[in-house]
């Protein structure tokens, strides 16, 4: 963009986004595509019985899934990054977890549908997840994306991981898309921090993981999606929006 153009304002920027249609749709993986909660919280169980503790309630784990591993260790463990502890205990959870990653996990409903019908509209789509990339690529390859997806960004690909932008310009960069012709769906605040800060359309999706524990209408996203098909009114050229 020539410097001496003024970036124009957000309400302006998403206003040209729908009136020029879409062209790429970003994805967060945990909380959004795949319900992964299943397995996440299974590993954490695994390392508090490992030190004679019980097992917590998956309804309980369940909200700070889309935190990870810092996120489900402060409420199961009580300790973060700072803590001695954590470091070793974050690398055992994530060796549990690597060992069986898709046993339980599925696509939320509605979301292989969704995904088809993007893709017939001939409109890419990507993953970007603060997920490290050897927990993220497996497990994209068990669910039958890895070769679908038009890009993937995982937590450790780009310099820094959201609520930053630069995962999300970082896949835009990828696919070769605009950040006005580009939208992002998260199930957690800091997704939208990051798809406002990158200048795409903001999707924060109520059927995911965050808002058991935080109040999605305070995130600033431009639309809430109660399904992934929900989606597809918003994207998709014609369909009502």
């Amino acid at each position: 963009m020539n410097p001496a153009v003024p970036t124009p304002p957000e309400s302006e920027q998403h206003e040209r986004t729908y009136r020029h249609g879409t062209a790429l749709v970003l994805f967060d993986l945990d909380g959004t595509l795949a319900d992964t909660a299943p397995d996440l919280v299974n590993a954490i169980n695994a390392c508090l019985e490992a030190r004679g503790q019980a097992p917590r309630p998956l309804a309980e784990l369940r909200p700070w899934v889309s935190h990870g591993a810092r996120g489900l260790i402060e409420r199961t463990f009580g300790i973060g990054p700072g803590a001695q502890e954590y470091e070793p205990l974050r690398e055992e959870f994530v060796r549990r977890y690597e060992a069986d990653l898709c046993r339980l996990t599925t696509l939320f409903p509605g979301v292989e549908d969704m995904l088809a019908r993007i893709e017939a509209a001939s409109i890419q789509w990507g993953i970007v997840t603060n997920k490290i990339a050897r927990l993220t690529d497996p497990l994209v390859q068990k669910l039958r994306l890895d070769g679908r997806a038009a890009c993937i960004v995982s937590g450790d690909t780009a310099a820094r991981a959201k609520p930053d932008p630069a995962p999300i310009t970082l896949a835009l960069e990828q696919c070769g898309c605009a950040p006005h012709s580009g939208a992002y769906v998260g199930d957690d605040r800091r997704d939208i921090q990051a798809g406002r800060a990158a200048g795409v359309r903001t999707f924060a999706a109520a059927y995911g993981y965050s808002v058991g524990i935080d109040d999605i209408s305070q995130w600033q996203a431009d639309h809430i999606i109660q399904s992934p098909v929900d989606l597809l009114r918003w994207v998709l050229p014609g369909a009502g929006a």
